[in-house]
């Protein structure tokens, strides 16, 4: 059992399932609580942070992917995840990230903010 993937969700702990609604990856409650979102933390400071963990992920998702090798991967690049690490990234995440977290990554980060609820288009 310790050669298990650390990816690996047991059934009854499926519920506390979340996507970080900037990248999409998906991860436990307890495991962003822990070390955070593996792509977005030097901007969204989940790590440690209830408040900010349930302001910048969802519970409401759909579809998932599993990359493997984001940087070869043409599903990676068509739905935009080329560039972040390894993992399980939803197809779509509702929910509507606070003002000025959407600040802070464009004035600072420098990072564009792409919705990941289907709403922005190719044009935006």
């Amino acid at each position: 059992m310790a050669d298990r993937d650390s990816s690996f969700v047991p059934s009854n702990q499926q519920r506390h399932l979340r996507a970080c609604m900037v990248c999409a990856i998906v991860m436990t409650q307890s495991e962003f609580l822990k070390k955070g979102c593996p792509n977005c933390e030097e901007f969204l400071h989940l790590q440690g942070s209830m408040d900010t963990l349930h302001d910048c992920t969802s519970q409401v998702f759909e579809g998932l992917i599993a990359l493997s090798d984001p940087t070869k991967s043409w599903v990676a690049k068509w739905m935009r995840l080329d560039g972040y690490v390894k993992g399980v990234y939803a197809t779509k995440v509702s929910g509507t990230l606070p003002d000025e977290v959407v600040a802070v990554m464009e004035d600072e980060a420098r990072i564009r903010f792409i919705p990941r609820d289907g709403t922005a288009t190719d044009a935006d």
